[in-house]
């Protein structure tokens, strides 16, 4: 089990998809999972998932499903996620590298888990 689950639903994004994967798996807290739902995109998205899941192994799953809209790609995500903790994440969103620590960290105070 992860602390965290990043779910990130992706269609047709490879512009901005490589700085978002990588911001992501540059978080100081290492105890998450990153789930990439590509939801049909018709550009390199589906290949840019698949080259950072091969990377990281460890750390990223790739769903490839037929478009379905980014609600029924995040519960695609929500279905795989072994977390405590879930972080929904746009393709276009670049992480602080501290963001998932602070969130975990104001979530246990606040004693929402």
């Amino acid at each position: 089990m992860f602390e965290v689950s990043i779910i990130m639903p992706v269609y047709n994004v490879s512009a901005h998809l490589p700085r978002a994967i990588q911001s992501a798996l540059n978080q100081t807290k290492m105890d998450f999972e990153l789930i990439l739902v590509n939801d049909g995109s018709t550009d390199d998205s589906g290949a840019i998932c698949d080259h950072f899941a091969e990377e990281e192994p460890l750390l990223i799953q790739v769903i490839h499903q037929k478009n379905q809209g980014s609600g029924m790609a995040r519960n695609a995500g929500l279905r795989k996620a072994k977390g405590k903790y879930i972080y929904f994440a746009d393709p276009d969103d670049y992480f602080k590298p501290t963001l998932l620590a602070d969130n975990v960290r104001l979530a246990e105070e606040k004693k929402l888990m």
